[in-house]
């Protein structure tokens, strides 16, 4: 969760992006999302909330995350890893902390729209930032300390052993190079990260 400088976003949506007509609805194409991944995926491209970008949804009681091009089609899914504790909020000023001071219950993945896009952590490896401010970011699936058992975890057929992380969220490597990086390359992206404390409408108006 180490940050690299600085990156302004300010602005960039209205500058950067040209917004397209409204489409009809998701493409899930035969897969079968959780209904408030659908919910939340319908109602972004039926209001355009992603303004002409790819966009994310990670689903986190199903410890899941969807990847759609600027249309709304499906690009892929796949099981991730995220933050240890349930929660719907960073703590205040947790980016700036050592990793060695953040406490268990502390470790969450907030939930929220973002405006992510590629960056670099201080080792050199590329990742996607989410929330800057609080150091959460998607990256590939690192063998860390082999006692949390991330790779295995993964693979798991559940999500009842897929939190694990201090709030960053770990994607398959083969998933990350070849769905979720190519779909936001050289782009800003909207990642829709779902609440499991507080009700979908209360952190996406646009799905009232």
């Amino acid at each position: 969760m180490s940050i690299p400088r600085k990156i302004m976003l300010a602005g960039m949506l209205a500058s950067c992006v040209a917004v397209p007509a409204a489409f009809a609805e998701a493409d899930f194409g035969e897969v079968q999302p959780a209904g408030t991944v659908r919910t939340v995926a319908e109602a972004a491209v039926r209001t355009n909330d992603p303004n002409g970008l790819p966009f994310a949804i990670l689903d986190k009681v199903g410890a899941r995350l969807y990847v759609f091009d600027a249309q709304g089609r499906l690009q892929g899914a796949a099981p991730v890893l995220l933050g240890l504790a349930k929660g719907d909020d960073s703590v205040p000023g947790i980016g700036q902390r050592k990793m060695s001071e953040i406490r268990a219950h502390e470790r969450t993945t907030p939930a929220g729209r973002f405006v992510a896009e590629h960056g670099r952590n201080l080792k050199g490896e590329d990742i996607i930032w989410v929330d800057y401010d609080a150091a959460v970011s998607m990256h590939r699936l690192r063998p860390v300390h082999p006692k949390e058992r991330r790779q295995q975890r993964l693979a798991t057929p559940t999500p009842t052993d897929n939190r694990i992380s201090y709030g960053c969220i770990n994607v398959p490597p083969a998933f990350y190079d070849g769905v979720l990086k190519p779909s936001f390359d050289g782009r800003h992206g909207v990642v829709y990260v779902l609440p499991e404390t507080r009700p979908l409408h209360q952190v996406f108006a646009f799905t009232r």
